[in-house]
């Protein structure tokens, strides 16, 4: 059987390509790309001519019985999106499961991805995050935004330049003023930025200023003290936590701080909480 080979490229900087996907590419038989003039100059750069085949939104079903058919006959396969991982927000992830179906051999050559990058140079929780993709458009939006209101986990979101102005008011009127949240720009690229505080004060610099390039938006999670009244249950479930940690063998501090992480509550308190414990013992 055939081999089909996911690889990650660069989100705006060709210097981050790494020797496995510069292997991969020129591994494979045949590069299934996203838009082929796009990829081209990837592998222009690359010092590479490989037989390129358009893989896109809108032709994913019909092209997969042409890349089987080529997996089937030994051929080795490379995907790629424009940029960054396919299968995250790109094509990618419906032929891996149908050449994994077929007792195909599968690989993932990793690299650059707008979300993770976001994410930690956004400075907020990266224990426990989620990632929610483009937002929906028009009226969806609002009640879509509502229901992730009691999310404690970080939010991850891209969103299109046109598009961030109203996403930002839409957020300010579905989460608190001081919610943290970072916008960032152009990640990788020359004019990199990232814009870092709370929701308000955010929503009113982008208002006045016009949007363009590509933006990740990373929104912290909800604690104790955006919601006074949840703030007791989200201490009973750091207690059961911490509970299940230590009786499961991690050491006290150990555990202390990662519930502390989980559930955004200072370490001390979460230390003190597990003496209590042993104490009640």
């Amino acid at each position: 059987m055939g081999k089909l080979i996911l690889v990650a490229t660069p989100i705006g900087n060709l210097g981050d390509i790494s020797n496995r996907q510069a292997g991969a590419l020129q591994e494979a038989d045949l590069v299934a790309a996203e838009d082929t003039r796009h990829s081209g100059l990837l592998l222009q750069h690359l010092g590479l001519k490989k037989p390129l085949l358009s893989y896109y939104q809108h032709n994913e079903e019909k092209r997969e019985e042409r890349l089987l058919t080529e997996l089937a006959d030994g051929q080795t396969v490379a995907l790629v999106s424009d940029a960054g991982m396919p299968g995250i927000c790109d094509p990618g992830a419906a032929i891996l499961r149908a050449a994994i179906a077929a007792g195909n051999d599968v690989d993932v050559i990793p690299g650059p991805c707008a979300l993770i990058q976001a994410l930690i140079l956004s400075g907020l929780p990266t224990e426990r995050f989620a990632f929610e993709g483009f937002l929906p458009r028009g009226q969806a939006l609002l009640p879509f935004l509502q229901g992730l209101r009691q999310e404690q986990r970080t939010l991850i979101f891209y969103e299109a330049p046109h598009r961030l102005q109203n996403t930002l008011q839409t957020m300010l009127q579905v989460f608190e003023p001081q919610r943290p949240v970072a916008v960032c720009r152009e990640l990788t690229k020359k004019f990199q930025e990232v814009n870092r505080g709370p929701l308000a004060e955010i929503c009113e610099l982008w208002q006045q200023r016009t949007p363009k390039g590509e933006f990740v938006l990373v929104l912290g999670g909800q604690t104790g003290a955006d919601n006074p009244d949840g703030a007791a249950e989200n201490k009973t479930a750091a207690k059961e936590h911490l509970a299940r940690l230590l009786a499961g063998g991690l050491k006290h501090k150990a555990a202390a701080r990662e519930v502390a992480a989980i559930y955004d509550l200072p370490v001390n308190e979460i230390y003190q909480m597990g003496l209590a414990m042993k104490t009640a013992k």
